[in-house]
Order: C-alpha cells, then structure tokens, then sequence
C-alpha cells in the first residue's frame, strides 16, 4: 500500500465509490449515502441518501444527484 501522501484527490474518490460517505453542501446541508459515481465537476450520485440540517435527519432519499457546484467537500465515513 502507498503511503497516503502519494495519493491524489482522484485516487480517493476512486477508491470511495460504493461506500458510505458524508457529501457537505456549501449551504451546510449534509447528505449522507453510499457513493454511486462522480465526474470531474464533482456532480455526485448517492443511493440511500438520508439529508441532515443541523445534525438532525430531515428526508430520506433513494437516489440523489448532487449538483458538483455546491459541494464544499465530500468525507469517507466509516463502514
């Protein structure tokens, strides 16, 4: 395995397809749901997409696209 430096942002986001992750809005809304596919403008397709405002729960989502414009960060979360 290499170290983590040597990685980049594209190798991560690679290896973070099919997990769960945490999608941060620039709004301050969070997504969290497993990772479906991305693309080079950051535009983001979660599946069992729960939406969080304030750290509390408001909707549950199948599917989920995410617009690659409003996306302050997305997190690996822990399995």
């Amino acid at each position: 395995m290499e170290p983590s430096h040597e990685k980049s942002p594209s190798d991560f986001l690679n290896h973070i397809i099919g997990r769960p992750v945490l999608v941060k809005l620039n709004s301050g809304v969070d997504y969290r749901g497993i990772l479906a596919c991305l693309d080079g403008y950051m535009n983001i397709a979660l599946e069992q997409t729960e939406e969080y405002v304030n750290g509390e729960l408001k909707n549950k989502y199948g599917d989920a696209f995410v617009r690659g414009n409003n996306v302050l960060y997305i997190s690996s979360l822990k399995q």
